[in-house]
């Protein structure tokens, strides 16, 4: 039985290697299935608990342009949480169940969703960084050896693309704006910032799985190169509008060609994901309270289902 497991791990790490997707029903080591439904329920929960701190403001846009977009961005959300709800169900785990743990706090959620959108100018700062930098670690899960997953991610990151230009695109209007507007993007860009660089994940020698997901290319790139990538992407598109960041030590290196950046408060990170956060209660609250209101549409429409398989039965 030993030399049968140590043969299947070999056969499933020689295809990993050679770029060969893992299907539902191949063989794949217990732990990779639970690292992977850990992974997608949270990228799960993530996308949904994100819809709340913008559907805040649908209807306090500036403009029904501007709610429409925001609206159909929402909507997008919900969509990308039911893709990546569907992909960790082919892994054997129930949706009702991975919900349970996200309501009782056993799941995590990205920690930069429980941080308050107090203007209208957090909502272009969302969609800048927040969206910018889940689309660099996105692309890199597309790229991931788990089939279900990596497809869910080639559709996500597409509409995630018009969700970062749509945030930009709020963050010029204010910058250029008048000297109240710009003042308020400066704001938006000094709260988010960090939050948005933590939320790619610990340091590369703190993060414990990060090692073992790459050696499996779930993941395909650790998160301090992510990190990287995303603040040599979004320092030059905020000069480009005249707004600074909340780093004095931020500066470009001509000689690796990247920017070199501050310590990051790792310790609010933590804390954070712990549930100690500016907003963690009232997200959960809202989640909880959502699930417990609907609850009477869903027995309702399972209730029309089986009434209407009942029909289909007694006609065949």
């Amino acid at each position: 039985m030993v030399k049968d497991e140590k043969k299947l791990l070999a056969e499933f790490q020689a295809k990993i290697d050679k770029g060969v997707k893992i299907e539902p029903k191949d063989w794949m080591p217990e732990h990779y299935r639970k690292q992977l439904i850990r992974m997608m329920s949270q990228h799960a929960h993530s996308e949904i608990v994100g819809m709340l701190p913008e559907g805040n403001w649908i209807t306090r846009a500036p403009s029904l342009r501007r709610k429409a977009i925001l609206l159909a961005k929402v909507q997008d959300e919900a969509g990308h949480g039911m893709y990546l709800y569907s992909a960790a169900e082919t892994l054997g785990i129930d949706r009702t169940e991975m919900l349970e743990q996200l309501h009782t706090g056993k799941a995590k959620y990205s920690s930069i969703f429980n941080y308050p959108t107090l203007t209208w100018a957090d909502i272009g700062a969302i969609g800048w960084l927040v969206d910018g930098a889940a689309i660099m670690n996105q692309t890199a899960l597309a790229k991931g050896s788990y089939g279900p997953y990596s497809r869910a991610m080639v559709r996500i990151c597409k509409e995630e693309s018009f969700h970062n230009r749509q945030g930009y695109e709020i963050m010029c209007s204010l910058a250029f704006g008048t000297p109240e507007q710009k003042a308020m993007a400066q704001d938006a860009l000094n709260r988010w910032w960090w939050p948005a660089i933590m939320m790619l994940g610990p340091s590369d020698d703190n993060s414990p799985n990060s090692a073992e997901l790459m050696s499996w290319k779930v993941k395909m790139e650790s998160n301090d190169s992510i990190r990287q990538r995303f603040i040599d992407r979004t320092v030059p598109q905020g000069d480009h509008i005249g707004l600074t960041f909340p780093d004095p030590l931020l500066k470009f290196n001509k000689e690796t060609g990247h920017y070199e950046h501050g310590p990051i408060n790792w310790e609010e990170f933590f804390n954070v994901v712990k549930g100690n956060g500016p907003c963690n209660k009232a997200r959960l609250k809202a989640r909880v309270d959502a699930d417990k209101d609907g609850k009477w549409v869903r027995e309702a429409a399972e209730a029309y289902a089986m009434k209407h398989t009942e029909k289909e039965t007694l006609a065949a």
